[in-house]
C-alpha cells in the first residue's frame, strides 16, 4: 500500500524503490563521515595528519561515487522513471536521478584525483594564507580549475563549464537567473553605497572598538550565551574555532566554528549567529528521513539564506540588541555605557575600507562576492591565467570597493573556498540572502508581531515558521517551488531591495 513517507514501498515496483533507497543511505552515510574527517581536519587534527586525511578522504569519495554509479542503481531507477509513486517517492527518485546521471559521468578516478587535491590544497592554503605567498597555493588553484574543467567536460561537453558546475552547489536555479539576481543587486548597491559614503551621516561606528581588547576567551563565552539564547540544540552540536568559520554536519549532529579578534567582538558574534543559522536548519530537517534526500537541505542558496536571515534579519535587528544588550555588558562590563541605538548603528555601518567578506557590512558583502564570481568565471574560461589572480583581484577591488589590498592575505587568499575546488560555490551567498529577505517578509506577515517576541528574546516562533516552511521539506521541492511555497511569491531581488533601501536609507538618512 502506498503511502507518503519516503521510506515505503510504491505500488508501482515496490522492490525496486526500496532497494534505491537502501543504497543512497549508504552513499549518505559515507559522505556524512567525510564529512566529518573534513571537520575535524579544519578544527582539531594535527598538522602532521594530512598525507593520511587525504588518503581517507580519497578513499572515502571514490567508494561513495562507486556506490551511486553502480550498474543496479541505474536499473532501479529505469525502472521507476514510469513507477505510480507518491509526491515525496517521486521527489526521493528525481534527486537521486539528477546525482546519478552527473555521477555516473564522472570517472571515479577523476573523483578521488579531486578529492586528494583538496585535501592536499587545504594546509597549502593555509600556509600561504599565513605566510602572505601566494605562490605556496598557487600550483594548487592550477590542478583544481584543470581537474574542474574535466570535470565538466565528462558531464556536458557541449555546454558553459562554469554552468556545470555551479549546478553541483545550486541545480535547481538557472545560472541566468542568477546572474540576473546578481546584476540587480550590482545595480542597487553600487550607487546606494556610494551615496551613503558621500552622505557624511555620522553613526556610532566605534560603540565597541573605543573600548579596547576583548578577550578570545570572553568571546567565546559570549558566543556560547547566543546560541543558547536562539534556540541552539547543544545536544546535537558544539562550538569550536577555525580559521574560517563554517558549520557542518546532520540532523544528529550539526557542528558550527568561528573565529576571533579581540579588536572586534561583533566579528565573532556575528559569524556565530550566521552559522548558527545553518546548524539550525540541518536540525531542522526530519529526522525520520535521515540519509535520504528528504532529510536533506535544500543545496547552498536555501542553506544560506537561512544564515543570512539570522545573521542580519535578526541579528543586525534593534529587537535584537534589545535583549542581547545586557548579556553583552555581563561579559564585557567596559562596554557599559553602549546603547542599544548605538549598538544597532555599530553592528549596521557600512565600512569604507574593509577588505574581508566574512567581516564585510551587509552591504558592501556582496561586492566582495562579485569580485570572486567574475575572477573563477575567468580562470574556468581560461581568460586569465592563475598567476594573474592576485593583481586581478586587486584591481576588482580598487575598482568596486575603491580600497586595494596590500597582502595576498587580505586579498585572494582570504576565502577557504578555492582550495576545496568549489567553484560556483560564491554566488549562493548573494542569493541566500535575496531569498532571506522574502521569506523574512513572509514571516513577518504570518508571525503576529514578530519584531516584538524578538525583543522579548522568544525566538520559537521564528523557528516554527522556518522549520515548518523550510525545513522540514528537505530536499523535496526544488529551489524555486520551496520560495513559492514558503512565500507565496516568485523568487525574486524585489523583498531585498526593499528591505536595504529602507533600512539603510532611515540610517544614513538619504533618499535610497
Amino acid at each position: 500500500m502506498a503511502t507518503d513517507a519516503a521510506g515505503a514501498d510504491a505500488e508501482s515496483a515496490p522492490d525496486a524503490y526500496a532497494e534505491l533507497l537502501e543504497t543512497y543511505t549508504r552513499v549518505s552515510n559515507v559522505q556524512n563521515a567525510a564529512g566529518l574527517l573534513s571537520w575535524d581536519q579544519q578544527v582539531m587534527m594535527p598538522e602532521g595528519g594530512t598525507p593520511a586525511r587525504s588518503q581517507q578522504l580519497s578513499t572515502l569519495s571514490s567508494l561513495s561515487h562507486e556506490l551511486l554509479t553502480d550498474d543496479e542503481v541505474g536499473e532501479r531507477l529505469n525502472e521507476l522513471a514510469d513507477a505510480d509513486l507518491t509526491d515525496e517517492q517521486a521527489a526521493v527518485v528525481r534527486e537521486i536521478r539528477r546525482k546519478y546521471d552527473r555521477a555516473v559521468s564522472v570517472p571515479s578516478e577523476l573523483v578521488e584525483e579531486i578529492s586528494t587535491a583538496s585535501s592536499e590544497a587545504l594546509p597549502a592554503w593555509e600556509e600561504a594564507k599565513a605566510e602572505d605567498d601566494f605562490s605556496t597555493f598557487a600550483p594548487h588553484l592550477e590542478k583544481h580549475i584543470e581537474l574542474k574543467r574535466e570535470y565538466a567536460e565528462h558531464i556536458d561537453p557541449d555546454r558553459d563549464p562554469y554552468e556545470v558546475l555551479f549546478e553541483d552547489f545550486e541545480p535547481c536555479l538557472p545560472l541566468e537567473q542568477a546572474e540576473s539576481i546578481l546584476e540587480e543587486l550590482r545595480d542597487t548597491l553600487v550607487p546606494m553605497i556610494e551615496e551613503i559614503r558621500e552622505s557624511g551621516d555620522d553613526i556610532a561606528t566605534d560603540a565597541f572598538t573605543k573600548a579596547g581588547e576583548y578577550p578570545e576567551e570572553d568571546q567565546e563565552e559570549l558566543c556560547r550565551d547566543v546560541l543558547s539564547t536562539l534556540g541552539y540544540d547543544w545536544e546535537r552540536g558544539r562550538l569550536d574555532t577555525s580559521s574560517h568559520p563554517f558549520s557542518s554536519g546532520t540532523t544528529f549532529d550539526s557542528r558550527v566554528t568561528t573565529r576571533f579578534d579581540e579588536s572586534d567582538p561583533l566579528g565573532s558574534l556575528l559569524s556565530t549567529v550566521h552559522e548558527f543559522g545553518h546548524a539550525t536548519y540541518t536540525h531542522g530537517l526530519p529526522d525520520e528521513h535521515y540519509a535520504t534526500p528528504l532529510g536533506e537541505s535544500r543545496d547552498l542558496s536555501v542553506h544560506e539564506s537561512q544564515s543570512r536571515l539570522w545573521e542580519n534579519h535578526v541579528g543586525r535587528s534593534k529587537a535584537f540588541w534589545n535583549v542581547l544588550l545586557p548579556t553583552f555588558k555581563e561579559h564585557f562590563p567596559k562596554a557599559e555605557d553602549v546603547t542599544v541605538a548605538e549598538a544597532y548603528e555599530a553592528a549596521n555601518q557600512v565600512y569604507e575600507d574593509n577588505l574581508i567578506r566574512v567581516e564585510a557590512d551587509e552591504l558592501t558583502y556582496h561586492l566582495h562576492i562579485i569580485v570572486r564570481f567574475e575572477i573563477e568565471r575567468a580562470l574556468i574560461a581560461g581568460d586569465i591565467d592563475v598567476e594573474e589572480v592576485p593583481e586581478v583581484w586587486n584591481d576588482k577591488y580598487e575598482e568596486y570597493l575603491g580600497v586595494r589590498p596590500e597582502t595576498d592575505s587580505e586579498g585572494c587568499l582570504q576565502d577557504i573556498h578555492w582550495s576545496h575546488g568549489n567553484f560556483g560555490y560564491f554566488p549562493t551567498y548573494s542569493l541566500g540572502s535575496v531569498m532571506a529577505a522574502q521569506l523574512y517578509d513572509a514571516a513577518e506577515d504570518d508571525i503576529d508581531d514578530l519584531e516584538g517576541r524578538i525583543e522579548e528574546g522568544d525566538f520559537e516562533p521564528l523557528h516554527e515558521w522556518l522549520t515548518e516552511n523550510v525545513h522540514r521539506h528537505g530536499a523535496r521541492y526544488e529551489t524555486n517551488d520551496l520560495v513559492v511555497g514558503a512565500t507565496g511569491e516568485d523568487f525574486t531581488a524585489e523583498a531585498f531591495t526593499d528591505y536595504v533601501t529602507e533600512k539603510y536609507g532611515d540610517l544614513y538618512d538619504i533618499d535610497a
